[in-house]
């Protein structure tokens, strides 16, 4: 296995039994599962046995782990995959990467970047004046569960090949360190472990607010999950305009397991979502940053 992204996909998943993400609790139900749901139950099980069949890997039974742990770690797992792999691919994308998972108590937020830098001087407004914020809310400034973004280039750099810049142009370009801007953000990533009905439409509103707010480039928006049930994962992955795409982390295994376990509705929904491009492997992810 040489591939780097084949060996990071390998690394991700030994990840998740090691730090108890993917677990069996005390009735044989894995952590990912939703235990009022027989499909959601016999796909994840299936999912985990296929797992543990490639990585020779013994899935560890636990007592009850809370949802925000569980959360928590698939983020930093989300983060760490990326770390492993987009930084590599400085032949289809060159630049200065740093992949941080940002968490609520983390003090990077979205207005610490170039293109939402505006909103923290409307956050300051808001905050001192009640009816303003009434009328404006206080839902645009979002922290993603992971961010990508890009420095800054010195002049010294930008014109290592050639003299491409000088003082008296391109004052305003954002790339530009002289011009005394923040880094970019590329690429926003919701890392949401399952999708419990209204939870995983929170993605949905933090992306329309990270196109709506924008000013200059829109970032990537994108989804990564392990939730097992096809059904689930069409009510966010369906339709466009808001995520660029949902990634599951097993979908190669996802597929076999639905094929083996599922229903036909679920066959026929992750089929919808696979050939329609809503749905991609985890795999997909870095290469899909690169564009």
């Amino acid at each position: 296995m040489d591939a780097l992204i084949a060996r990071a996909r390998f690394h991700f998943h030994e990840q998740l039994f090691e730090t108890n993400t993917l677990t069996l609790t005390v009735a044989d139900v894995v952590s990912n599962a939703d235990t009022s749901s027989r499909g959601s139950k016999a796909i994840s099980r299936k999912i985990v046995d296929i797992l543990v069949n490639e990585h020779h890997h013994t899935v560890n039974q636990v007592d009850k782990i809370s949802g925000q742990t569980l959360g928590k770690q698939f983020e930093m797992l989300t983060m760490q995959f990326l770390q492993e792999t987009f930084p590599q691919l400085q032949n289809l994308r060159p630049g200065r990467w740093t992949i941080l998972q940002l968490g609520n108590n983390n003090k990077l937020k979205t207005s610490d970047f170039a293109q939402y830098e505006h909103l923290a001087y409307l956050s300051a407004l808001t905050a001192q004046n009640a009816q303003l914020a009434a009328s404006l809310g206080n839902d645009y400034l979002v922290a993603p569960d992971v961010v990508v973004y890009r420095d800054l280039y010195g002049d010294g750099e930008i014109n290592e090949l050639q003299c491409v810049v000088d003082a008296d142009i391109s004052r305003m370009a954002d790339i530009r360190r002289a011009n005394g801007g923040k880094p970019l953000l590329h690429a926003s990533v919701s890392a949401k472990y399952t999708m419990r009905s209204d939870r995983a439409q929170n993605s949905r509103t933090e992306a329309l607010n990270l196109i709506r707010n924008r000013k200059g480039h829109l970032p990537h928006i994108v989804v990564v999950t392990a939730e097992p049930m096809p059904n689930r994962l069409a009510s966010l992955a369906l339709g466009t305009g808001d995520i660029d795409c949902v990634y599951h982390f097993a979908l190669y295994e996802l597929m076999r397991a639905v094929e083996e376990v599922g229903s036909e509705d679920a066959v026929e929904t992750l089929e919808t979502l696979v050939q329609g491009k809503r749905l991609k492997d985890i795999s997909d992810l870095p290469l899909d940053l690169s564009v």
